[in-house]
């Protein structure tokens, strides 16, 4: 079984610490099943928490994507534009 690139996976986790922002560096996922990996990775945000996706580029299509899917219970942050990875962060309100 593959794991997730989450560089902090155990988020959310019942031990009780902050263990900070997850990230998910899309670039090393495949492209067949990169969008389907990230909405399960963005469902998994609880409200008040966030998560930093690394995109080997500009992923506008995802963002409108997301928009339709989550309407605007997700605030989106780039916290990074290129050239070789975009950063953005998405917020659960």
């Amino acid at each position: 079984m593959t794991e997730l690139p989450l560089t902090q996976a155990h988020t959310g986790c019942a031990c009780g610490e902050d263990h900070g922002v997850p990230e998910l560096d899309a670039r090393t996922i495949p492209h067949a099943i990169r969008h389907a990996t990230i909405f399960g990775a963005l469902s998994s945000v609880q409200s008040g928490k966030a998560m930093i996706l690394v995109a080997p580029h500009d992923p506008t299509p995802l963002l409108a994507q997301i928009a339709e899917r989550e309407g605007d219970s997700i605030e989106v942050t780039y916290l990074e534009r290129g050239p070789e990875a975009w950063r953005l962060q998405f917020s659960r309100r």
